[in-house]
């Protein structure tokens, strides 16, 4: 398997080059250049199959003969070491839980995922790697664990100041060690741009070898299509779901998408955002037109130009109409999200996080507007305990925190102040 660039600039390269450089040197995005339909027999078999069998027969045609077998085994059995649960919320409603993982956020699988391959591949390195990646919540703190303490890598995360939950923020600014957490003045978009600047400067890649981990990262990205094969495993309908997935940077929907095209059965999938519109804007209008971001209760999802779209777009080969029939998407508002949480708490005693709300308010409007059959599923991407402090106000309870989160919040965090100048970034990152 080999990827090439989104902006056609750049070589071919394999998945462990893809992996090392995080993005092409052209500053597009590596995708795959031939997308492998998976054997029947895996849909087939699924109810009886091992979630590792899973997870290995969907990751390894793109690793390739880079990760010996035995060697990706490992990595994909320690990956998903913890449960998936689709959990019955209403009706034919389920929720798929993926805050089961250490950091209690669906971003762990990617950052386990591509840790691991990135340790594999660097093991006989003797120069260090700096892992550096912008964070709008949880892909900091599952990137901060998921590399604590990888001998010969640095971190490098910038966040948004003040635009993350308390939770979040001590999450990936109280490890130390090898984890410098960068406090940005400014927008997740900011952070981002930041980032992208750096990958592109040459004089300072000459310096400092740098990679990313963020989604744009393939070994970030494709592992994200593990969790919809473990929720079509346990799917007891006849129909195959509609899935709607809350969405910001959009590499958790494009991974899904990537699963069906490859042979999951999937009816319909549903990018759920919040008052950052930047598709459900295209998908009305066919005009992408990115914007400065909104802050929101939802703050995971306030990305007002999402990376990963371009490869939704490359899936599609650029025609809008296929992009259309596959993928809905709406806005959801504040005053809305918190009006789910507090009925759903109310009426089925389930407790979505913001981003879940925004899931499944999606996929009722869907449902509504669409008149499908009702069956479907939300993704559940964060524990509510991440978001405690804009829950907590909408139930009028305290919400149980994990032991896990315990220990955190007496930590103090750890931070260095920046502006949403590169140069500082570059200074710092020479330094």
């Amino acid at each position: 398997m080999l990827y090439y660039s989104t902006n056609n600039q750049s070589p071919k390269v394999d998945f462990k080059q893809a992996t090392i450089n995080g993005q092409a040197p052209d500053k597009g995005l590596y995708f795959p250049d031939n997308i492998q339909q998976l054997s029947p027999d895996l849909i087939k078999n699924i109810k009886v199959l091992d979630k590792e069998d899973i997870a290995y027969k969907v990751i390894s045609p793109y690793v390739g003969n880079t990760i010996p077998g035995e060697d990706l085994k490992r990595i994909v059995r320690e990956t998903i070491d913890f449960p998936f649960p689709l959990v019955n919320v209403e009706n034919d409603i389920d929720a798929l839980e993926l805050y089961h993982g250490p950091t209690l956020a669906f971003k762990d699988v990617g950052a386990r995922f591509m840790s691991r391959c990135l340790g594999y591949f660097l093991r006989n390195n003797d120069k260090k790697v700096t892992v550096l990646v912008a964070t709008s919540g949880d892909t900091g703190g599952a990137v901060a664990h998921g590399f604590l303490n990888v001998e010969g890598v640095d971190v490098v995360i910038l966040y948004p100041a003040g635009k993350v939950s308390k939770v979040q923020e001590l999450q990936l600014t109280t490890l130390g060690n090898n984890i410098k957490a960068i406090e940005v003045d400014g927008s997740f978009d900011d952070c981002q741009a930041m980032v992208k600047q750096a990958f592109a400067d040459e004089a300072l890649n000459a310096e400092v070898f740098l990679t990313s981990a963020n989604s744009i990262n393939v070994a970030r990205w494709l592992p994200q299509q593990f969790y919809y094969f473990f929720a079509y495993q346990q799917w007891q309908k006849n129909e195959p779901p509609v899935i709607s997935v809350p969405s910001g940077n959009f590499g958790n929907i494009c991974a899904g998408l990537l699963a069906n095209y490859s042979g999951l059965p999937v009816k319909h999938f549903i990018a759920a955002c919040n008052a950052n519109d930047v598709v459900p804007h295209y998908l009305e209008t066919e005009e992408y037109t990115p914007k400065q971001s909104v802050s929101t209760m939802s703050n995971a999802m306030d990305v007002a130009n999402p990376s990963n779209f371009v490869r939704i777009l490359e899936l599609f080969h650029h025609q809008f109409k296929d992009v259309k029939d596959r993928i809905s998407s709406y806005s959801i508002s504040d005053a809305d999200t918190q009006t789910a949480l507090k009925n759903v708490y109310t009426t089925y005693n389930y407790l979505m996080d913001p981003h879940g709300a925004v899931g499944y308010i999606g996929l009722k409007k869907y449902f509504a507007e669409s008149g499908v059959n009702p069956e479907g599923i939300f993704l559940e991407t964060a524990h509510p305990v991440k978001f405690y402090d804009v829950v907590e106000p909408v139930i009028k309870q305290e919400v149980p925190i994990p032991v896990a989160i315990q220990s955190l919040m007496t930590k103090e965090k750890t931070s260095i102040k920046m502006s949403a100048d590169y140069e500082d970034l570059k200074t710092l990152l020479l330094a």
